[in-house]
């Protein structure tokens, strides 16, 4: 491994050629670059095909492979043909499709790709056929995109006797007969098996007696209440299995994470075995860390400074750093002038379309024929519109394209030669995944790292180690949440009637929740067990991914869809007055209907942007732990956080001063999840900050809380398998609850997803690496990087940056060392909670 800090040499050894060394040397010579790490090529060991594999699926796959197979996917096919459920995780581009293939599709084939399977429930050997069909699969996937990838490469494999069809939310009714009663193999998600497959077994039994297989793709994507929710369906679809004789093999792969065979098993709820070994070939890969300039703004021609959030006329122009999403689209615009084909991350979806404009623009000034070779690709476009897509970048005719992370999983993009990751997107795991995106035909690949101007983000440019030299992150996912647990055991009941025997398989908190069920009138006990109360569907009690469904984007006069937003963001992103892009089109908002979901909108280009402001409040529930330490007490517990969109702000296009604000009347959301808060004693923290500025200590003290609440909930994320916007919080000189000043840090779903009591149990590392980042932060009053918040619904005021270092310390030292992630290093205010994920704030309705 080669590694190079500070300034680096992007022409040293193993440094990469042509044009990405022409670009990691203008990032050298603008002290854009400040790291560049060389992972060198590396062999890969190829095995024999095993002997029981059926002929002409070896045959297909050679096609396919061009080759062998390497080792990892041979022991993991070989786990799984003797009828043990195994997890494959490797890296990407190892080839983990290959090692459910092979079984899969010789046991399709009615070859002995199920092993001994014993001779009671799910023995299923030989070559019986039911309705000629051998046996069953499913094959789930996190995303529409990575099921319709898998489906074409099925279809290319075109092995003899193997039908296999795609069974989503796009997928027309009169199709939807024929899959169950004809495919072998169904490409689907957890979605839908919680929506339509599950609620209607009785039209999926000839399917489900015969299921052998389910394969789980993408493992590592199942996280947080997403994978809890996942969880409890995977635990629905067994029991249905059990029920129709069926005992189905688990198959997963996954990019490389901690302890796979612990999270399959928490996904799945039985024991797994691990394949960890990667002996895949890869290619020699760079990896550089970008951190944009910082740019001076300039007065327009009223004397008004560009870029002042205030729009104050008079005030000095303050130095800012250029944004990460301006910096992408250059980079992806020159990289595609030299014919380099790139994929851009970008962590929005607004981004994208941002990054996809920007190159264009820049493009446009080379030659004509450049801006159509880059395109944006993100969810809400029409599914016809990102098969379009895929198969232009697949083919060529798209070399540029800005994506959210819909395109970060599995989708096998032959020949792209750089990845630029447009932003943290979360955790180590997605950041590899995204990078591997390139170089999958093994030639040398680029990729950078382009950091926002966040914590966390220049944390990791300024310390590599954290990113380059630590291992992939736990997946964090609770199957135990009550929560989550509520509306699957009231789905589950209405499949068929819950029993004594069927509770242990969804965890040991299942049988309090069903007594509460009961006492709540959704479940009745009757001696056969309980069952479900109501005429409507139970599955219609919770939306798996939180979003509580989506809203149509209609354009007004026409009724032309143009796409949809999540229902979750709607009051943020659609609410009267947006201003809305799409495909690199402005349109602005006439109406947000909620009831009916759907927002209205028309052609303009007003010039500015839109950027909703919101109010927050936390009341705590319940406290589960309370440690005090001197002047500081620490708790967690269960807390209600209030969250409204209130009015929004125009901001001047490409300087963002602020051109007005309007209110907004819309409804109160709710979230009722986990948190950790922290109290000071108000003398000790009065005295930390001193008698300097106006109004003293006690003025001080607001802004020093909600800088220091900004900061530690940018780096939580280095600690937690999460995302910032997973993430919510508050502070306060004077809390109801407390009575003293308080800073709260909230997980951002219902019941609470376990990050902010990750971040409770490493509670001295965290704060440590939160004070460092805003420390050493350049800035004099406090900027993105350190202490301000993309998501604050105050407007980022008030914030004091010394305060908050200050208030930092007085915590530290009152803390003891040597806690879990301690490192030695030595609102009122709030921000975003994401409370308006549904009806209720919750992402589900809320249980009577």
């Amino acid at each position: 491994m080669s590694a190079r800090t500070g300034t680096p040499d992007p022409a040293g050894p193993g440094a990469a050629a042509g044009p990405a060394r022409a670009l990691l040397g203008r990032g050298a010579a603008t002290g854009r670059l400040r790291h560049v790490e060389v992972l060198p090529a590396r062999a890969g060991e190829r095995v024999p095909w095993p002997g029981w594999a059926d002929p002409e699926v070896v045959a297909a796959l050679e096609r396919s492979t061009g080759g062998l197979p390497w080792r990892h996917q041979v022991e993991a096919a070989e786990h799984v043909r003797a009828g043990r459920s195994t997890v494959l995780a490797a890296g990407t581009a190892s080839g983990k499709s290959l090692a459910f293939q092979l079984p899969v599709l010789t046991a399709l084939r009615g070859g002995d790709g199920g092993g001994d399977r014993g001779e009671g429930a799910g023995a299923q050997r030989g070559p019986a056929r039911w309705g000629g069909r051998v046996c069953t699969a499913l094959y789930l996937s996190p995303t529409k995109a990575l099921a319709a990838d898998q489906e074409s490469r099925l279809r290319a494999l075109d092995v003899p006797g193997v039908v296999a069809a795609t069974y989503d939310g796009d997928t027309p009714p009169e199709v939807r007969r024929w899959v169950r009663e004809h495919a072998g193999l169904v490409l689907t998600n957890v979605d839908m098996l919680h929506r339509s497959v599950l609620p209607g077994h009785e039209h999926w039994a000839s399917f489900l007696r015969r299921l052998r297989y389910v394969v789980v793709d993408e493992l590592h994507g199942y996280r947080g209440v997403f994978g809890s929710h996942a969880a409890a369906v995977l635990r629905r679809l067994r029991r249905l299995a059990r029920r129709y004789g069926a005992d189905p093999v688990f198959v997963l792969a996954s990019a490389t994470v901690a302890d796979p065979a612990t999270t399959a098993r928490r996904l799945t709820g039985v024991d797994v075995v691990a394949v960890t070994a990667d002996t895949s070939q890869r290619p020699e890969l760079t990896v550089a860390l970008w951190e944009p300039p910082m740019v001076q703004p300039v007065a327009d021609d009223r004397g008004d400074p560009l870029g002042d959030p205030s729009g104050a006329p008079g005030r000095a122009p303050a130095a800012q750093r250029r944004s990460a999403t301006a910096e992408t689209a250059d980079l992806l615009a020159d990289l595609v002038e030299d014919g380099v084909r790139t994929l851009a991350f970008v962590r929005s979806r607004t981004g994208a379309e941002s990054v996809a404009a920007g190159a264009r623009r820049r493009l446009a000034e080379v030659g004509p024929d450049l801006p159509e070779q880059v395109v944006a690709y993100r969810g809400g476009y029409l599914p016809e519109e990102r098969r379009a897509l895929e198969q232009d970048l697949r083919t060529g005719r798209v070399r540029g394209m800005a994506a959210t992370r819909a395109l970060e999983l599995g989708v096998d993009v032959a020949g792209l030669d750089a990845v630029l990751v447009a932003g943290w997107p979360g955790t180590r795991a997605s950041f590899w995944q995204q990078l591997g995106r390139a170089g999958r035909r093994g030639t040398p690949a680029l990729g950078v790292f382009v950091a926002r101007d966040d914590p966390l983000d220049t944390f990791l440019v300024h310390h590599p180690e954290a990113l380059l030299g630590a291992g992939v992150e736990a997946t964090v996912l609770d199957p135990d949440n009550p929560y989550v647990l509520a509306p699957h055991l009231c789905a589950a009941a209405q499949e068929l009637p819950l029993t004594e025997e069927d509770l242990p398989a969804f965890g040991p908190a299942a049988a309090g929740v069903v007594e509460l069920l009961v006492q709540r009138r959704l479940l009745r006990r009757r001696s056969t067990g309980w069952y479900w109360t109501r005429r409507d569907r139970a599955s219609d009690l919770t939306d798996l991914r939180g979003a509580g469904g989506t809203v149509r984007v209609l354009e007004a006069g026409t009724g032309r869809v143009l796409g949809t937003v999540e229902a979750g963001s709607a009051d943020a992103q659609v609410h009267r007055g947006a201003v809305h892009v799409h495909r690199g089109e402005t349109w602005v908002v006439d109406e947000l209907d909620l009831e009916e979901s759907l927002a209205l909108v028309h052609r303009e280009e007003p010039g500015w942007t839109t950027h909703a402001r919101t109010s927050h409040d936390v009341r705590v529930l319940a406290e589960d732990s309370r440690a005090e330490h001197g002047p500081v007490t620490v708790s967690r517990g269960v807390v209600e956080v209030t969250s409204q969109v209130t009015g929004f702000l125009r901001r001047r296009a490409g300087t963002g001063q602020v051109l007005g604000e309007e209110p907004l009347d819309l409804p109160v959301r709710r979230l009722r999840t986990r948190a950790v808060w922290w109290t000071l004693d108000e003398e000790v923290a009065l005295g930390a900050l001193g008698a300097e500025g106006p109004g003293g200590a006690a003025a001080r003290l607001p802004g020093a809380l909600h800088a220091a609440e900004h900061a530690s909930i940018g780096l939580l994320p280095l600690l937690a398998t999460c995302d910032r916007g997973d993430l919510g919080g508050l502070s306060t000189a004077a809390h109801p609850h407390t009575g003293r000043p308080t800073v709260f840090v909230h997980d951002s779903v219902p019941g609470g997803a376990g990050f902010a009591d990750r971040g409770a149990d490493r509670l001295r590392g965290w704060l440590a690496a939160t004070r460092d980042a805003v420390r050493s932060c350049r800035c004099e009053d406090g900027c993105p990087a350190c202490v301000q918040s993309p998501k604050c619904g105050n407007g980022n005021e008030p914030l004091d940056k010394a305060g908050a270092v200050a208030v930092l310390d007085v915590l530290l030292a009152a803390l003891p060392p040597g806690g879990p992630g301690d490192t030695g290093s030595g609102e009122g205010s709030g921000e975003g909670s994401g409370a308006g994920s549904g009806a209720d704030g919750t992402g589900h309705r809320p249980v009577p």
